[in-house]
């Protein structure tokens, strides 16, 4: 797809791997919806970046566990944008809990964030992306979605979920939309890791090293512009770490 004019939707676009997607799909010509829950000053230093070198962007907010502001967030980029063609479900919460401390709020908030959100973000894009007759969809899961991390059940069950959900959206939206995963292993640490932690996780891969986001962000780029060919698939970009 020829990303010059399009209109791409990024979630969590304020910081980490959603801020490196965002900043490198404007550079490729797309006008910036910039979406953010609680970091309004992030989202606002995205979009201002991006304006500043030339491009277009606007900041939305929305609460993705609440289906309502999801839909009011669409029209809204629909009709300021334009309707997007390029989707990229970045946003997700993370955090540590055991098995035994696990709360039915846990449970809603990973699920809700992480698997429901970029359901009916693609649901409702999607159609539009067929009426305009192409669309880029890519969710960004994670390699625990492939193998489970100990006391994090919630958020491996949701990328898993994801995964299939990426597939079942790839054969929903054929042939005008191309839908695809890419998974992350260890591209950015997890804030408050220690250097000993962090230490780890590189020796954990086969590169010897950590990705960073523009690894994830180029990655993005292949699937949005690179090819036309690729649609339910899952890109592990781990650096080899779930075969060692």
């Amino acid at each position: 797809m020829d990303l010059a004019g399009k209109t791409a939707l990024v979630t969590g676009a304020g910081q980490r791997v959603g801020r490196a997607i965002a900043l490198a799909l404007a550079e490729r010509g797309c006008a910036l919806a910039v979406h953010y829950r609680s970091s309004q000053a992030a989202a606002e230093e995205v979009a201002r970046l991006i304006t500043e070198r030339g491009g277009r962007a606007r900041t939305f907010r929305a609460d993705l566990r609440n289906l309502a502001e999801i839909k009011v967030m669409v029209e809204d980029i629909t009709a300021s944008l334009g309707s997007p063609q390029v989707l990229v479900n970045s946003a997700a919460v993370f955090y540590r809990k055991p098995l035994g401390e696990v709360t039915e709020e846990d449970w809603n908030l990973n699920l809700d964030t992480n698997l429901k959100a970029p359901f009916f973000l693609a649901q409702l894009t999607g159609a539009a992306m067929r009426r305009l007759g192409a669309g880029k969809i890519v969710n960004i899961g994670d390699w625990a979605g492939i193998r489970p991390y100990r006391d994090y059940l919630p958020y491996t069950v949701s990328k898993s979920g994801l995964i299939g959900l990426t597939r079942a959206l790839a054969k929903a939206l054929a042939p005008e939309v191309q839908v695809n995963c890419v998974a992350l292993g260890p591209v950015m640490p997890p804030e408050g890791y220690g250097e000993d932690e962090v230490e780890r996780l590189r020796r954990g891969t086969l590169t010897g090293s950590l990705g960073s986001p523009e690894d994830a962000a180029r990655a993005v780029l292949f699937l949005v512009e690179g090819t036309d060919f690729a649609t339910g698939a899952t890109l592990l970009l781990d650096g080899g770490r779930l075969l060692a």
